[in-house]
């Protein structure tokens, strides 16, 4: 099992109509095939900077990798997540 984690803060006032459009098409994510228990997140730690995070499962390196390269996360990518997020920090873990 992988688990995908992502932290990051976009660019959007925060409450804006802009963050809410963004974190509703990043629903989209969970329609692809490989993704197991996608979630949400909002920072409660003062530790960072970052204000959101996604979070999802993988049985194995094939379905992430299959997840990579899916239409609907690179059109996410390359319509929303490069141009709105302002900085990030992506996380990938295996059991051990």
């Amino acid at each position: 099992m992988i688990r995908h984690t992502v932290a990051f803060r976009l660019k959007h006032a925060a409450g804006s109509a802009e963050e809410k459009a963004f974190l509703d098409e990043a629903l989209t994510l969970k329609q692809i095939p490989s993704v197991r228990n996608f979630e949400q997140l909002r920072q409660t730690s003062p530790k960072n900077d970052f204000t959101f995070g996604f979070a999802m499962e993988f049985d194995d390196q094939a379905g992430y990798d299959a997840y990579n390269v899916h239409p609907l996360h690179v059109a996410f990518v390359r319509d929303r997540w490069i141009p709105e997020v302002a900085d990030f920090l992506e996380i990938d873990y295996a059991k051990l």
